[in-house]
């Protein structure tokens, strides 16, 4: 059964690795430039384009909006590149992320550390993720193009719970060894 869930997380969903969801909400377009940039403002102690606390990051960079639509395609990009981001950002409140792949050990102790979840999008789908899209909008790193960081309202962005707060994770064996 697909759960609906709706953003910002209430804590009380309890979200399981192996779950079907669809998303509605805000969430926070951020690939590998743009991480650099909000570490670099971190570092600074300068402020982030977006409340981080509760926030939720979605691996990938949109293509331009055609006519009549807030976004055009915008799948996931792998998220194993943000390994050596995402622990920081988790400690630092964020809520989870949106890619595609697996996930580290040190990404996957920090969202369980967190309660956090990391969901997974399916790759080839970005006409799928854009047309959940309804309103989109680049509100940090516009030099970067569509690696900038965007704003988006989405409903019902089909995900799956990749890695949950409890310690499950599709891509792990109970063993512990990748699958």
């Amino acid at each position: 059964m697909t759960k609906k869930i709706i953003l910002p997380l209430s804590g009380k969903e309890e979200l399981r690795a192996g779950d079907a969801v669809l998303l509605s909400g805000t969430i926070y377009t951020a690939r590998d430039y743009a991480h650099k940039r909000i570490f670099g403002l971190l570092d600074r102690g300068e402020p982030l384009p977006f409340e981080l606390k509760g926030a939720f990051l979605y691996y990938a960079g949109p293509c331009p909006a055609p006519a009549g639509k807030a976004c055009g395609s915008c799948g996931p990009t792998t998220s194993a590149r943000m390994n050596v981001f995402a622990p920081r950002l988790l400690d630092l409140g964020l809520g989870g992320m949106i890619g595609k792949g697996e996930m580290s050990e040190a990404t996957a102790e920090a969202i369980r550390r967190n309660h956090a979840v990391y969901f997974a999008a399916i790759g080839g789908a970005g006409a799928t993720y854009g047309n959940a899209v309804r309103k989109a909008e680049c509100i940090a790193f516009p030099d970067l193009f569509s690696e900038a960081v965007y704003r988006m309202e989405v409903e019902d962005f089909p995900l799956v719970v990749a890695i949950d707060s409890f310690g499950g994770n599709i891509y792990r064996r109970s063993d512990g060894r990748s699958v």
